[in-house]
């Protein structure tokens, strides 16, 4: 039997990016009124691109049930509509992506209501995890349900089981998943401990996990914050594909190229 592997993260190694430094209350305003139009912009522009779904729908059922890529290819429209008047995504390592029809298992760093937005810019059509009651929300839930994005009861043990085996069968078909493997959004710019989940489905079903560093979003919209949107830019980092392996040193690899020190000073220099 295989002994129990315990990483230990050094909290100097944790750090994306600088804790947000104090707002002033006109910034805070203004940052206010600035969250409020990404909200309007981006609801109006999702009810024609739900039509344009629902169209789609029938044919996507037929003759693309697993990957939906027309679907995807709405969403990819939709996020970066929605983020261009409000923030620049800058995408470093882009040649370190599979090809679309690659199944992978991707992996990310979550800060902000803006990751989601954020990672659709990278062109791939992946399926990600997102609590049940998201899928409820008019439009924007009805959307990811229509593209096949995988619904999560983070309390209910018979959900977490169904989600895993849920990505399991999406992998073998060709399809790829993104996880959070913190499980939750930072409110610190502090990277969490990663859950093992992402890279045993990886190990098993024998596919690559694609880490990817976000910087930056945090900033814009910090979690808990939802409701503005400061200014600000963000930086994405594809990093080399970890082959299928052991999990666990999938886990630690992912962890140290995510983290790595050197996209943090990076991102304090421009």
């Amino acid at each position: 039997m295989r002994p129990k592997v315990h990483y230990h993260f050094p909290a100097a190694a944790l750090a994306v990016e600088p804790p947000a430094p104090a707002r002033h209350k006109a910034e805070s305003v203004l940052a206010g009124i600035k969250g409020l139009l990404f909200y309007l912009w981006t609801f109006s522009l999702s009810l024609p691109l739900f039509v344009t779904m629902l169209v789609l729908a029938p044919f996507v059922a037929i003759f693309d049930k697993h990957r939906r890529l027309a679907q995807h290819f709405v969403n990819n429209i939709w996020a970066k509509v929605s983020t261009w008047p409000f923030y620049r995504v800058r995408i470093d390592g882009r040649h370190n992506l599979p090809r679309n029809d690659e199944p992978a298992v991707y992996v990310a760093n979550h800060q902000s209501f803006l990751d989601i937005y954020t990672l659709f810019h990278l062109n791939r059509s992946f399926k990600f995890i997102s609590k049940t009651s998201n899928f409820l929300i008019p439009i924007i839930g009805w959307s990811m349900f229509l593209t096949g994005h995988v619904k999560l009861n983070r309390t209910d043990r018979k959900s977490q089981v169904k989600c895993l085996s849920e990505c399991r069968d999406l992998l073998s078909k060709g399809a790829s998943v993104l996880f959070f493997p913190e499980g939750t959004r930072s409110k610190t710019g502090q990277i969490a401990e990663f859950k093992k989940g992402a890279f045993s489905i990886a190990a098993k079903a024998k596919v690559p996990v694609i880490p990817i560093t976000l910087v930056g979003t945090g900033r814009i919209m910090p979690n808990g914050q939802e409701s503005k949107m400061y200014p600000g830019n963000v930086h994405v980092i594809v990093h080399p594909a970890i082959e299928p392996k052991d999990a666990n040193e999938m886990l630690a690899e992912a962890f140290d190229l995510i983290s790595d020190p050197f996209y943090i000073e990076q991102r304090q220099t421009e």
